[in-house]
């Protein structure tokens, strides 16, 4: 980052028509008129000041984690995009690591719609840069605006009311309406924990694949209670008829999910003589 270098020409390439004004909020540039060309430069603009793009492996490894994460959550009819490129003001273009914003075209502007969620990853920006940048989202209409400090692992959420980042202890939950459930603020700083976050999420989503495995562990468990059930009859009946079991045969029957095997077993006990020809491995009825 360079804040000593002159700022960038305010004239958007490209850009067409007036800015943009929302009611109660002033007027504002198209989401989508730039002052840098996309996937060319690797600088922002904030505040008409030009700011390098962090890329060192901390960072980078934190926003993916946060990507995979949030990708998870998002509700049907919004998205997650990682380096979404915003005209913020008239004097700022720059992208937040990761946002949520709903899907297709705002009517009101012809364009895709602003962020509503922002998450920053902050490893060396430097806090006024960050405190700038909050102030400029909030005031286009970013609702909220979240920052993950990876040096001291810690998670913060911009408070406009008085101007700084509010701490969120670890076991605080995030809830919003483009959120398919709560995200846990743990989940932001544990790999492990986000992964239990995101299959959860995807089984708060329906998805297929998790039913499908869901129903999977239902029948399997079914299949087990019965086989149990089962087993326990055949001892019963071993018992019952002063049939001696050693340790191994009463382990092999308990251990034995087969339910016609069980079956077999169950009948042949009512009449064998020992666990030997309960258990004898033969084609015939007894």
């Amino acid at each position: 980052m360079d804040e000593h270098r002159p700022p960038y020409s305010l004239k958007a390439p490209g850009s067409s028509g007036g800015p943009l004004r929302l009611p109660g909020r002033g007027p504002f540039p198209r989401v989508d008129d730039h002052l840098v060309e996309p996937e060319v430069t690797r600088e922002e603009i904030v505040g008409g000041v030009r700011v390098a793009l962090p890329g060192d492996p901390p960072h980078s490894l934190q926003q993916t984690e946060l990507d995979y994460l949030l990708r998870a959550h998002v509700v049907p009819g919004y998205r997650a995009a990682v380096e979404l490129l915003t005209r913020h003001d008239q004097e700022s273009d720059f992208a937040t690591d990761v946002c949520i914003f709903k899907d297709g075209l705002d009517p009101a502007t012809g364009r895709r719609y602003l962020e509503e969620i922002a998450f920053e990853v902050i490893s060396e920006q430097s806090g006024r840069i960050v405190n700038d940048k909050a102030v400029r989202m909030h005031r286009r209409g970013v609702r909220r605006v979240f920052t993950i400090w990876v040096k001291s692992r810690r998670v913060c959420e911009w408070s406009p009311e008085i101007q700084t980042w509010l701490p969120l202890e670890t076991t605080a939950q995030i809830e919003d309406s483009c959120l398919v459930k709560p995200l846990t603020v743990a989940a932001l700083l544990d790999a492990a924990v986000a992964d239990d976050a995101v299959v959860q999420a995807l089984a708060a989503k329906g998805n297929p694949e998790i039913q499908r495995r869901e129903a999977e562990a239902e029948a399997r468990g079914r299949t087990e209670g019965e086989a149990l059930g089962a087993a326990k009859s055949i001892l019963k009946f071993f018992e019952a008829r002063d049939i001696a079991v050693s340790p191994a045969q009463r382990q092999e029957i308990l251990d034995c999910k087969d339910l016609e095997r069980l079956d077999l077993w169950l009948r042949r006990a009512a009449l064998a003589s020992s666990a030997d020809e309960v258990l004898a491995e033969t084609e015939s009825n007894p």
